[in-house]
């Protein structure tokens, strides 16, 4: 049998068209509409009146360059960066901060319509944050061009498998983003400059890492040539030959990294590798939010799923009387218990299993009563966990989501299929000047 063709899009080259932008989509692109058609256009903001041409044409939708605004919407800015446009890595830096929450919120509350038939009952006002230098986790593209005869370090370009020619970054944190070029003149550097793929970035409170994946070994002169690198800027140094669990410790001799929870005292120590949030003042503010909607007090039992390192787990400790935080890897598993020791708290119970498979039998799903739950999934939500979640009479439940899409389908789950109700929900600009939308939602028992 003949395999079927995948639709690639053609590239054209259309006569300049003007419209007015009727809409934004949830990846940040303007909505116009020629002969029937629509269209996809970067940079511009719904009521603008624009000069575009079409570059690629699909089936069902073209792509479209940006020419001039003719009519500019009163939220257009001028962007902070001088790689807005090139860079894939921000698509909103053209938009006021206010109006990015406000299209946030929208594609939010559309998702909780259209997907889950569901409307909160109260919008929560939106978290916000610095807007630039926030972003403490990263993985950086490298590459060597040819053409160019350097490395390059950064984001791919817009709708492009290319990396971006950037020399900084303005939202990544300033020990890394203000100078790109200097971490990829010291890979160019290295022998095996060509078989370096990414860097991982991680900024603790107390310290920078930086992870060099590596596909072939280094020798003795690239390890001594990062290790001066790391010494002269202050950094932790790691490779990564193989998988994530290859990752080991180049310059200093012992290093810690960690973050501090200011309102509720605590230190939590991670990993290079782990996830930890990117944003450091926007999480401090989740954590409040969440503990806030939890409403705890002393009498309760709290199940946390998709619970991580910690960083809600010991918070909420702090003011329930027991929590049972669940994760599926064995290794943040392990920190979280480190971090409740090093944090002398006592009161939470760990386990380790897939929430993504079967849960049936296992030891923490045998209590089945717990007062309330609070869970932060990956993209993927949390579709499967939700019968037992619903079976544990749970009076309250706040769902932390990096994904609308899949909270506004379990949203509907848990309203049309196991009697709650959706009792507020707002966006926290985890990732300013990008269309990334974070959200948090509280559930009650009807």
């Amino acid at each position: 049998m003949a395999r079927r063709r995948k639709n690639k899009p053609k590239l054209i080259e259309s006569e300049p068209v003007i419209a007015t932008v009727e809409s934004m989509t949830h990846e940040g692109l303007g909505v116009v509409h020629v002969d029937g058609k629509t269209v996809f256009i970067n940079d511009v903001l719904p009521g603008e009146k624009v000069e575009f041409t079409c570059v690629r044409s699909h089936r069902n939708y073209d792509e479209a360059s940006l020419n001039n605004v003719i009519e500019a919407s009163p939220h257009r800015i001028e962007p902070g960066c001088p790689h807005f446009g090139l860079c894939g890595g921000c698509v909103l830096q053209h938009v006021s901060a206010s109006e990015q929450l406000k299209l946030k919120e929208t594609i939010l509350l559309d998702n909780f319509r259209h997907i889950g038939q569901v409307e909160p009952e109260v919008v929560l006002p939106p978290l916000t944050g610095p807007e630039w230098g926030y972003r403490r986790k990263a993985r950086l593209g490298v590459r060597y061009v040819n053409k160019k005869e350097r490395v390059l370090v950064g984001f791919r370009e817009r709708s492009s498998r290319y990396l971006a020619d950037i020399q900084t970054c303005k939202v990544l944190h300033p020990s890394v983003g203000e100078d790109l070029t200097e971490l990829a003149s010291i890979i160019r550097e290295l022998s095996i400059y060509t078989r370096i793929p990414q860097v991982e970035v991680a900024v603790g409170d107390n310290a920078t890492a930086l992870v060099i994946r590596h596909l072939e070994p280094l020798t003795e002169e690239d390890r001594q040539k990062l290790t001066g690198y790391a010494r002269q800027h202050g950094y932790q140094m790691y490779l990564q030959p193989k998988g994530p669990d290859t990752v080991n410790l180049l310059y200093p001799d012992q290093a810690e990294l960690f973050y501090r929870i200011e309102d509720y005292d605590l230190t939590l120590n991670f990993l290079p590798s782990d996830f930890t949030q990117v944003n450091q003042d926007i999480n401090s503010a989740m954590i409040g939010r969440a503990l806030e909607l939890l409403n705890l007090d002393t009498n309760d039992r709290v199940l946390e799923l998709f619970c991580g390192l910690g960083n809600f787990t010991l918070p909420i400790a702090k003011a329930a009387k027991q929590v049972v935080a669940v994760e599926g890897e064995i290794g943040l598993i392990q920190r979280a218990k480190d971090n409740a020791d090093l944090n002398q708290v006592t009161n939470v119970e760990y386990h380790v299993a897939n929430l993504m498979e079967d849960i049936t039998g296992l030891p923490w799903t045998r209590k089945q009563h717990y007062d309330k739950v609070f869970l932060d999934p990956p993209r993927s939500g949390a579709k499967e966990i939700l019968p037992f979640v619903a079976k544990t009479g749970a009076s309250v439940i706040v769902y932390v989501s990096c994904h609308p899409a899949t909270l506004a389908r379990d949203a509907g789950e848990l309203v049309n299929n196991y009697g709650y109700k959706l009792k507020a929900a707002g966006v926290m600009d985890m990732f300013p000047h990008t269309a990334h939308v974070e959200s948090i939602a509280l559930f009650e028992k009807s």
